[in-house]
C-alpha cells in the first residue's frame, strides 16, 4: 500500500492493568466504545541544557546542544457517553450500582497513581488500494499505548451545549503488556487474526501499525480480558 490516508476515529479500547503494568484478566477488565470526539497524545520532552563555550573576550569557543529527554505522552481523550465502566476503568474510581446490579453511575474520589490501563485505537485508512493490498474489505491504522497512568476527568460543564468530558493521563514505560491479550494483526498470509507477532519495548510508549483485523464491536460495556497472554498467567 502507497502513501495511506488516515481518516476518522473509528473505536476504543481500555484495558484495566495491574500495578506491574500487566492486562488484568477477567470478565469486567475491558471496555469498548466509539462515542469519542478526539485523542491527543502530547509529547512530554525535556529539552536538556546547552553548553556554551566563551572566552574572555566574548568569542565562543564551542557549543553543544542539550539533548532532550523524551519523558513520554500527555493524554487528552475528549468524549461523549457518560459510561460508568469507562471511567472506572481509567481512574480506578468506584462504579455506583443500581438496584440490579448494573452500573448507573461513578464516584470521585482520587488520582489512582499506582494502577492504571492500556489504551487502544482505531483509525480508518483511506487509498485507492487498500483493499487490494490487504486482501480484505478495508485497512486500519492501530494504535496502542500500553501503560496510562494518573487517570483524571476533568472540567465538566453542563448547559445548553453538547456537553463534552475529558480524561487527562500520562503514558509510562515497562509494563508487562507483552504482545496483548487480544488478536490485533494478520499472524500468517491468509489473513488469521492473532496477537501482535512482537511484544511491546520496555523503553516504548506508543506502537502504531497498519493492519486489516477490524476493530471490535463497541458496546458500551465490560468486556472479557482473555486470550494465550492470561492463559500463560
Amino acid at each position: 500500500m502507497t502513501c495511506p490516508l488516515i481518516a476518522n476515529l473509528d473505536t476504543v479500547r481500555v484495558t484495566r492493568l495491574d500495578s506491574c503494568g500487566r492486562p488484568v484478566c477477567g470478565e469486567d477488565n475491558g471496555f469498548v466504545f466509539d462515542c469519542v470526539a478526539s485523542i491527543a497524545a502530547n509529547p512530554n520532552v525535556d529539552d536538556g541544557d546547552d553548553i556554551s563555550y566563551k572566552a574572555a573576550n566574548g568569542r565562543q569557543c564551542g557549543f553543544k546542544k542539550g539533548c532532550p529527554t523524551f519523558n513520554g505522552y500527555d493524554l487528552e481523550i475528549n468524549f461523549f457517553s457518560v459510561s460508568p465502566e469507562f471511567i472506572e476503568i481509567t481512574t480506578g474510581n468506584p462504579v455506583v450500582f443500581g438496584f440490579d446490579g448494573k452500573p448507573i453511575g461513578y464516584d470521585d474520589c482520587s488520582v489512582q497513581c499506582k494502577t492504571g490501563f492500556a489504551l487502544e485505537f482505531w483509525a480508518e485508512v483511506l487509498g485507492d488500494d487498500v483493499c487490494e493490498a490487504t486482501g480484505t474489505g478495508g485497512a486500519f491504522l492501530y494504535y496502542l499505548l500500553p501503560w496510562v497512568t494518573n487517570g483524571l476527568l476533568g472540567d465538566l460543564e453542563i448547559g445548553s451545549e453538547a456537553v463534552t468530558l475529558q480524561l487527562t493521563g500520562a503514558t509510562r514505560t515497562g509494563g508487562g503488556w507483552g504482545v496483548g491479550p487480544y488478536d490485533v494483526m494478520p499472524i500468517d498470509a491468509a489473513g488469521t487474526a492473532g496477537p501482535m507477532l512482537t511484544p511491546v519495548g520496555s523503553a516504548c510508549h506508543r506502537r502504531t501499525f497498519l493492519t486489516s483485523v477490524a476493530p471490535p464491536e463497541a458496546i458500551c460495556d465490560y468486556t472479557p480480558v482473555a486470550g494465550d497472554l492470561c492463559l500463560a498467567s
